[in-house]
């Protein structure tokens, strides 16, 4: 039996108000349960998407669907409420740098429920004690290493059960010992949890370890999504120029500009290139 998707965009475009088109008719899914991530270069879109998924941006044509439920046609209750079904790990954690790690941790249950303290206690002890920072509870951020705030990022994503937790470039800025904690968290609470887990990442191997699905954003559209295999044995030769990092391929280093000798006022000798 075919299990639909938790997240899907059907036909998704959507620019900024320069005019510039960030992402351009973009149709993917994120399969239930599975650990699905986002690559491609810088600009490509990746975190605009998870912005459109998450409401706080709205599409300008398509559909962008969480659990069959179009998110562009929600109210603002509708949209709370859809909302208390995701968590999210912002790039470098964002915690609340005038809250302990236990209040950073509580603080999507008092905002969004209207549980006893003592419950909220215990709750946010066994978050804690998912990513290895129980005994970190009185800290504050800014006592904590690269790696802690990240987790202490993670453990309040998930301090209300959510499905869907969506992750902007968790391995960003973190030591390999880090790192590795960090995927193996991801992969962990997905599967334990049973989880949907959408991911934007630059850091390959990693990625690759961990997902499930891989989406491949480029030039404003989707050039290929599928299993980490298929995607690392892909012949495009933009994807395989990204896989492996080459310098050399569609993406080039140079950004178009107007010849050398217009710029420099370069007399180009007869039968030389400038």
């Amino acid at each position: 039996m075919n299990v639909p998707p938790l997240v899907e965009l059907r036909g998704v475009t959507f620019g900024y108000g320069d005019g510039r088109v960030v992402l351009d008719d973009v149709s993917l899914h994120v399969p239930r349960g599975k650990v699905s991530v986002l690559i491609g270069t810088s600009g490509g879109g990746k975190t605009t998407l998870l912005r459109l998924i998450g409401g706080q941006l709205r599409a300008r044509s398509g559909q962008v669907l969480f659990d069959g439920r179009d998110v562009g046609a929600l109210d603002r209750d509708g949209l709370y409420a859809m909302r208390r079904r995701m968590g999210m790990l912002f790039q470098f954690g964002a915690l609340f740098t005038d809250m302990s790690v236990f209040d950073n941790v509580a603080f999507p249950l008092r905002e969004h429920t209207r549980l006893s303290e003592p419950l909220i206690r215990d709750i946010v002890l066994m978050k804690l004690h998912a990513v290895g920072l129980r005994g970190a509870r009185d800290l504050m951020p800014g006592e904590l290493s690269g790696g802690m705030a990240r987790r202490v990022a993670l453990a309040r994503a998930i301090a209300l059960d959510p499905e869907l937790i969506m992750y902007d470039e968790p391995f960003s800025g973190l030591d390999p010992i880090s790192l590795g904690t960090a995927a193996r968290l991801i992969r962990q609470l997905n599967d334990t949890l049973g989880l949907t887990s959408l991911m934007v990442s630059h850091e390959l191997e990693s990625t690759f370890a961990v997902a499930d699905h891989i989406v491949v954003l480029a030039n404003g559209r989707v050039a290929m999504q599928g299993t980490p295999d298929e995607v690392r044995h892909s012949s495009d030769p933009l994807i395989r120029q990204y896989v492996t990092a080459s310098p050399d391929g569609p993406v080039r280093f140079h950004h178009p500009a107007p010849p050398v000798a217009q710029d420099f006022g370069v007399v180009p000798q007869q039968g030389v290139r400038p």
